[in-house]
């Protein structure tokens, strides 16, 4: 139990880092549908970012995985404890060593590019938007593995601290640029500042000062992470180079074909929607509505990464452990339980978050976000169930498994996108997902044998599915009524979890009971 509250502590110090500031995101959401109402005007916002991460995952070449292999499970397993610091020290030079010079080599190449690439992507005028979605990537590859160092080094505060920072950051620059400024230059208040208003914003950026904000917000993590950054070298070893990099390829692949599963539909959703599909809107207006939608969707993804965050460097350090593969089964399943109470949560109260969280012109595609979160929550557990592939430096068939998954997204989108629209992409995205994780299950049980409950599992997503499917048939117009209702029927859901699960609350219960006499 006490390895459970290690981790458990450890992924809610994360999720804090990545729940709250997601939450806190959502704030964006709000306004930037509100600021921008036509969902065309938030099109290139939506593709961009997908680019951005696509981007991330070659510039960070797979290293933040591979730093965790040489820095944390060899630190800790193979040589004395006193030689651990140097060990990371010596990595960290190296990895980062490696990012900055992929980073630096193809920033400038996209910085020279940018023109073409808008001319490429028919978004003419927003060269400098392009450029900012550069710079961005370019950072947040960067930091990536001073914040790798401070997971290794158990350094969770200083991780949560610089990220939420950094949404607070964020925010407020959304606030000024999108809310502040377009007030003050149309004279509602504090016309006094209208003069210095004038000299720092232009109304003509429009949703470039999205991007703006980003960038400004993430250069200030050079700020924030100055401490782990400390005693960085530039330092490039052929041997030690080549060790981390035969490593991190496949994971890198593994992780590009993963962000192509998961934006493949935003990338292609404009180019393969037939123009009028929807009527009285045009393909970009649908790109924005589709993209804003599925925002509400990683309310999954929050779990996934603060539970992976934890579990990496947790599972890396006990990979020697005879103990780790039961472990992990009892891991995934409250994982899976967990996020099972998301979908559950989200998907009956969706409509009541779409008027929370959008404009009145985006909340039509919220019929797709169940659909994306049960592709989230396949993606989730299969995120889990792939740490035996990492534990066993197997990690060719993490390449396999998200190759084959990028490749029904592709062709799923490809084949549905003209006949069913944006739901076409939440289906491809869904199917793919279930395969990846049906995949890896049966490979890991091969060469990494697990005991997983899959009866549980199973038993929990269907029951899940079938109370989502029976709420969505009977529609309750009234918010106020509905979400009495939906709360209930969430609150019954999660007594039966609990019901079911007494054997496992029991001991626990018995110990608190005990304390507290």
């Amino acid at each position: 139990m006490s390895l459970f509250k290690q981790l458990a502590g450890d992924t809610a110090l994360y999720g804090i880092s990545t729940i709250l500031p997601r939450l806190l995101n959502y704030a964006l959401v709000f306004i930037q549908t509100y600021a921008f109402p036509r969902p065309r005007d938030l099109s290139s916002n939506v593709e961009f970012y997908s680019y951005i991460a696509l981007l991330l995952v070659f510039y960070t070449f797979g290293l933040e995985t591979a730093f965790f292999r040489y820095a944390a499970r060899i630190g800790a397993s193979r040589t004395g404890g006193s030689e651990r610091p140097d060990r990371i020290a010596k990595t960290f030079n190296e990895t980062l060593s490696i990012v900055l010079a992929i980073t630096l080599t193809t920033t400038v190449i996209l910085l020279y590019l940018a023109p073409d690439i808008a001319v490429w992507r028919n978004y003419p005028g927003q060269t400098t938007f392009i450029r900012w979605s550069v710079l961005i990537v370019a950072i947040d590859a960067i930091i990536a593995i001073p914040f790798a160092r401070l997971r290794v080094e158990n350094k969770a505060k200083q991780f949560v601290k610089a990220k939420l920072l950094n949404i607070i950051i964020v925010i407020a620059l959304n606030v000024f640029f999108l809310v502040v400024c377009p007030d003050v230059t149309a004279g509602k208040y504090l016309t006094g500042l209208r003069p210095l208003i004038d000299s720092v914003y232009d109304p003509a950026v429009g949703p470039g000062y999205i991007f703006l904000a980003n960038l400004l917000g993430n250069a200030f993590y050079f700020v924030l992470l100055g401490d782990a950054f400390r005693g960085f070298r530039f330092r490039l070893n052929g041997p030690d180079a080549r060790l981390l990099l035969v490593y991190a390829f496949p994971i890198m692949l593994t992780g590009l074909a993963t962000v192509i599963n998961g934006l493949t539909d935003r990338l292609f959703l404009r180019d393969l929607l037939p123009e009028g599909f929807y009527p009285g809107l045009t393909n970009e207006d649908v790109l924005g509505i589709y993209g804003n939608c599925f925002k509400l969707s990683v309310f999954m993804a929050l779990a996934t990464q603060s539970f992976r965050y934890a579990a990496d460097p947790f599972f890396f350090a006990r990979a020697e452990d005879k103990n780790a593969p039961e472990l992990l089964a009892r891991v995934t399943k409250w994982f899976t339980i967990v996020c099972v109470l998301i979908w559950v949560g989200v998907s009956l109260n969706v409509d009541a978050i779409g008027v929370l969280m959008l404009a009145p012109a985006y909340r039509q595609g919220l019929d797709v976000v169940p659909l994306l979160l049960l592709g989230n929550l396949f993606l989730g557990v299969y995120q889990n169930v792939s740490l035996w592939f990492k534990l066993t430096d197997k990690t060719k068939y993490g390449t396999i498994i998200t190759a084959v998954g990028a490749t029904i997204t592709i062709v799923g989108n490809i084949l549905l996108i003209p006949i069913v629209g944006y739901t076409g992409c939440a289906v491809a995205f869904l199917a793919s997902s279930f395969v990846m994780l049906a995949l890896c299950y049966a490979l890991g049980q091969k060469y990494y044998p697990t005991p997983y409950d899959l009866t549980s599992a199973a038993g929990y997503v269907t029951g899940a599915g079938l109370l989502i499917w029976v709420s969505s048939r009977f529609s309750i117009a009234d918010l106020w009524v509905a979400i009495p209702v939906h709360l209930a029927l969430l609150g019954l859901f999660t007594a039966v979890v609990l019901i079911v699960e007494r054997e496992t609350f029991q001991p626990v219960l018995m110990r608190l009971r005990s304390r507290a006499e």
